[in-house]
């Protein structure tokens, strides 16, 4: 009998299309030879070319699946993805302050193609309740200003951003810096360290499920026992490549290709 591979759990909504959120999530997991395992917040429906809806589950819903989990199989990190509502969001980060676990925040505000996929109301609930028990959040520069309204528009902005987001109490945070003109920019860090990590950027549309799939990689490297500086290299090495390889689904934005890895070895093999 082999030994039980390291456990991540994902909390967030489901993709029906399977590019983002849940299915992108649990993809990413098996990638990085860990073992997913999910709490789904809501139900979408959603393609290539947007959301067409979204129902968010009840809290003690989301609840219920947390502790069956959590409480038999155990956990070695969680990410949390879409929350949708300031009761998921709160109800989210009670539970993780009492499971003492590494935990990655993507503080997902609007999809790729622009939907809503958290209340407005729920932004506060976000600074106060869930980026405190952060050991790294990954806000994109749209969820920046949306968190902390300062706007970067340059490479030179990354550190204001950075700074007004550990304010609210993360241990880390990952600026995503994919939307500045150039190559794609990141900057790590704790307000002492800096780590700036710099990848090609690839002329290819179809990246639904960046966000969600870099956060997961994050956690399953952290679920191996990374330090957070070699967990976020490693996956943001493993989402550029998924990125490059990513492919057209549908009329719309195509997904990355989260088993890139596989088909490379497969080629090589």
């Amino acid at each position: 009998m082999s030994a039980a591979p390291p456990r991540v759990l994902t909390v967030a909504g489901s993709d029906s299309g399977g590019g983002a959120g849940i299915q992108a999530d649990l993809k990413t997991m098996l990638a990085l030879g860990t073992h997913g395992m999910s709490v789904i917040t809501a139900v979408t429906a959603q393609n290539s070319l947007g959301v067409q809806g979204a129902w968010e589950l009840p809290a003690e819903a989301v609840r219920a699946q947390y502790r069956s989990v959590v409480d038999d199989i155990g956990v070695q990190a969680v990410k949390t993805g879409m929350l949708a509502s300031a009761e998921l969001v709160e109800t989210v980060a009670e539970l993780l302050a009492g499971t003492g676990v590494p935990t990655v925040v993507d503080p997902v505000g609007v999809s790729k193609h622009g939907d809503p996929l958290l209340a407005a109301s729920a932004l506060e609930s976000v600074r106060t309740k869930l980026l405190p028990v952060a050991t790294v959040a990954t806000p994109n520069l749209d969820e920046v200003a949306q968190l902390t309204g300062v706007r970067v528009t340059s490479e030179e902005g990354l550190r204001e951003a950075a700074t007004a987001v550990l304010e609210y109490g993360p241990a880390w945070v990952l600026i995503k810096g994919g939307h500045l003109a150039g190559d794609a920019l990141d900057l790590l860090t704790d307000g002492t360290e800096e780590h700036w990590l710099r990848a090609p950027r690839y002329d290819n549309r179809h990246t639904h499920g960046t966000g969600c799939t870099l956060a997961s990689a994050i956690a399953a490297q952290l679920a191996k026992g990374q330090p957070v500086p070699e967990a976020v290299r490693a996956a943001k090495e493993y989402v550029t490549g998924a990125i490059a390889a990513g492919f057209a689904l549908g009329a719309g934005i195509g997904p990355v290709d989260h088993g890139w890895t596989f088909r490379e070895s497969h080629a090589a093999g």
